[in-house]
């Protein structure tokens, strides 16, 4: 087949094209990363290849010196990036340069904001790193061959980052992918040798496998070679990097910048970690972690079937990309690296999820990032706040799936409360007992639809008036949280929506108080009771409230409102069941109640006392426009007479 035969020109998939446009125009203030980004790839390919010649070493055709080569040429305005890994036949070319065969694109490109440092962050964290190429380059030739194919089936992929490519065959002697940008006028700073070395020297000095770039040429002494001969003379390369797994080396001899760069290299982001925590083990089981903990939340977090975990790796050797069996799902923010010495190399998915040491690994790596956070949170500082604004949600989510680490989980919780009455989440729960009152054995929440509903609540009145302090929970995974975690440091925690009230703090005379109230209430409770059968369980006295006439709570053992109202809008079947009404006799508008000797009117009036109950907690009524034209039909009548 002729190369004429076999060009094609075809055009980008949709997304790949607003990508190569976000590319071009949201990352140019940060032009040197696509270096990083390419140099990485390349570095990724290579280990693909370790991997795959583990059970198929003819892969290596004889060659098993893995590099990286950039070249520049200043005259050409060029730049070429070399690697002898993997490489591509010409349908991976297609799909892997071509389209974002990826879940979540549409997500991700409807989470731009067309702020360019926002942006550029999350493209980074997208893992698009080839696109960064036209960053600087106004056209990018890809030249590849597949381990183990034939020479003649070489690739050569070409396009100018607008609407199309073009693919045709060309042989390719050596396998692995080679990667050149005839670079954009105002960008030939990268066909410098000198600046494309501190390029590299600052990025990706951490990579394991070196990184070559021919020796610049000695000045010839008098009498020695000519320029003409040292030209034709052969090239020597030498290593810009230090060409060493990084999580290897002795923690005293890494800088703060080269754990940042693994880091972006890791993980693709473009942002300085958090945190991390670089730890060797050795005894029963032998491995070495490098975790780290990210500033920023990644567009995809809350879709929990993406590819998430660790790198893992078996005696330096790479074995795949998204190790999810090492952490447990509510840490897969968590990014970095796990060697171990003990397992196996042809180890495959299904052996780690069967493995006890991969067990024993994943307790002690999980016991680490919550020691990591800990750590954080003791600190002080802003820091862990923009953490918890970021994964507070999904950390959240550990009291149900790891019941072993529950009280430590619970430690690094955050909260609202009556305390600040704040929307901030700054609160720990160490922070609330400390300022228990002294006969008070229970931690007290509220959950709502949103703070200021759950600030609002009236089921708080009493608790503000006697000043005991109460959670104030809206996040749609408070209420499975707290069904999870029912205690902390042997202080029970109390929905005060739910049951019936009883303050460990209240006096003799109050609880006298509330019997001689209920029993002047029972003839009002009972007509209520008899209006109302269809909508409650039951009515009932209380003096939790003080200046609403009414509040609605669940029963002991009943769904949370909250927690009813998410699986009805989630189309989840929810069990049948009633509130309880509580009614304030004190109030003047179920005095007037009471008073009212209209049987058809007083229907009117505790439908409305119901309906505005479930309207302060947030709730929706069935008939909306019944309940309008009731409290109408009464305000007219009040105004008449």
């Amino acid at each position: 087949m002729t190369a004429d035969v076999s060009k094609e020109t075809l055009g980008f998939q949709t997304e790949a094209k607003q990508l190569l446009h976000l590319m071009i125009h949201s990352l140019y203030s940060n032009q040197e990363i696509f270096l990083r980004e390419l140099i990485s790839n390349a570095s990724d390919a290579i280990d693909k290849l370790r991997f795959a010649a583990l059970s198929d070493e003819s892969l290596l055709e004889g060659q098993g010196d893995f590099q990286v080569h950039v070249e520049v040429d200043k005259d050409a305005g060029t730049i070429t990036i070399s690697d002898n890994g993997i490489g591509m036949n010409r349908e991976e070319v297609i799909e892997n340069l071509g389209t974002i065969a990826k879940s979540g694109t549409a997500a991700f490109l409807e989470s731009l904001t067309g702020d360019q440092r926002k942006d550029s962050q999350l493209i980074g964290q997208f893992g698009v790193g080839f696109y960064s190429a036209f960053i600087v380059a106004e056209r990018v030739e890809v030249h590849t061959r597949k381990a183990g194919d034939d020479p003649e089936a070489g690739v050569l992929w070409e396009s100018h980052g607008e609407s199309e490519f073009s693919i045709e065959s060309r042989p390719k002697e050596s396998r692995g992918t080679s990667i050149t940008l005839f670079l954009k006028k105002d960008c030939e700073e990268f066909a410098d040798d000198f600046r494309v070395r501190s390029v590299i020297r600052k990025y990706s000095d951490h990579i394991s496998v070196p990184v070559m770039m021919p020796k610049p040429p000695a000045p010839p002494a008098e009498g020695e070679e000519s320029e003409e001969q040292a030209a034709a003379s052969e090239v020597e390369y030498e290593a810009v990097n230090q060409a060493t797994a990084l999580w290897t080396r002795s923690r005293s001899d890494i800088s703060e910048e080269e754990y940042k760069e693994f880091y972006k290299h890791v993980s693709h982001d473009f942002d300085d970690p958090l945190t991390w925590s670089h730890n060797k083990v050795e005894g029963k089981l032998e491995y070495t972690s490098l975790l780290y903990i990210p500033k920023r939340a990644p567009f995809d977090l809350w879709n929990r079937d993406v590819a998430r975990g660790l790198k893992l790796y078996v005696q330096r050797t790479f074995i795949m990309d998204d190790a999810e069996q090492f952490l447990p799902l509510y840490l897969r923010f968590v990014k970095g690296v796990v060697d171990s010495n003990d397992l196996p190399l042809n180890v495959s998915r299904e052996i780690l999820q069967q493995d006890a040491s991969v067990d024993s690994m994943r307790s002690a790596l999980t016991k680490r990032v919550l020691d990591m956070l800990g750590k954080l949170a003791k600190a002080g500082g802003d820091d862990y706040a923009a953490f918890w604004k970021e994964f507070g949600q999904v950390l959240k989510e550990g009291p149900a799936e790891d019941f072993a680490n529950k009280e430590k989980i619970a430690k690094l919780l955050r909260f609202s409360t009556t305390h600040t009455d704040k929307p901030e989440q700054d609160q720990s729960l160490d922070d609330y007992v400390a300022r228990m009152q002294e006969k008070q054995d229970k931690i007290y929440y509220v959950v709502a639809e949103n703070f200021n509903t759950a600030r609002n609540s009236p089921h708080l009145e009493v608790f503000r008036k006697k000043g005991i302090e109460v959670l104030l929970l809206s996040d749609r995974i408070d209420d499975w949280l707290m069904n999870h975690l029912s205690e902390f440091d042997g202080k029970k925690l109390q929905d005060v929506a739910r049951g019936a009230l009883d303050l460990e703090a209240d006096s003799e005379e109050e609880k006298a108080e509330r019997e001689k109230l209920a029993k002047e209430s029972e003839a009002l409770v009972e007509r209520l009771g008899k209006v109302l059968e269809d909508r409650v369980t039951e009515v009932r006295a209380t003096n939790r409230l003080t200046e609403s006439p009414a509040c609605l709570v669940v029963g002991d053992y009943d769904m949370g409102a909250q927690m009813r109202r998410i699986m009805e809008a989630a189309g989840q079947p929810v069990p049948e069941s009633k509130p309880i009404l509580e009614i304030n006799p004190g109030h003047p508008l179920v005095q007037m109640l009471d008073r009212e000797a209209d049987e058809d009117r007083f229907a009117d009036l505790a439908t409305i006392v119901f309906e505005q109950a479930s309207l302060a907690e947030g709730g929706q009524l069935e008939d909306p426009a019944a309940y309008v034209s009731r409290l109408n039909k009464l305000l007219l009548e009040m105004s008449r007479g």
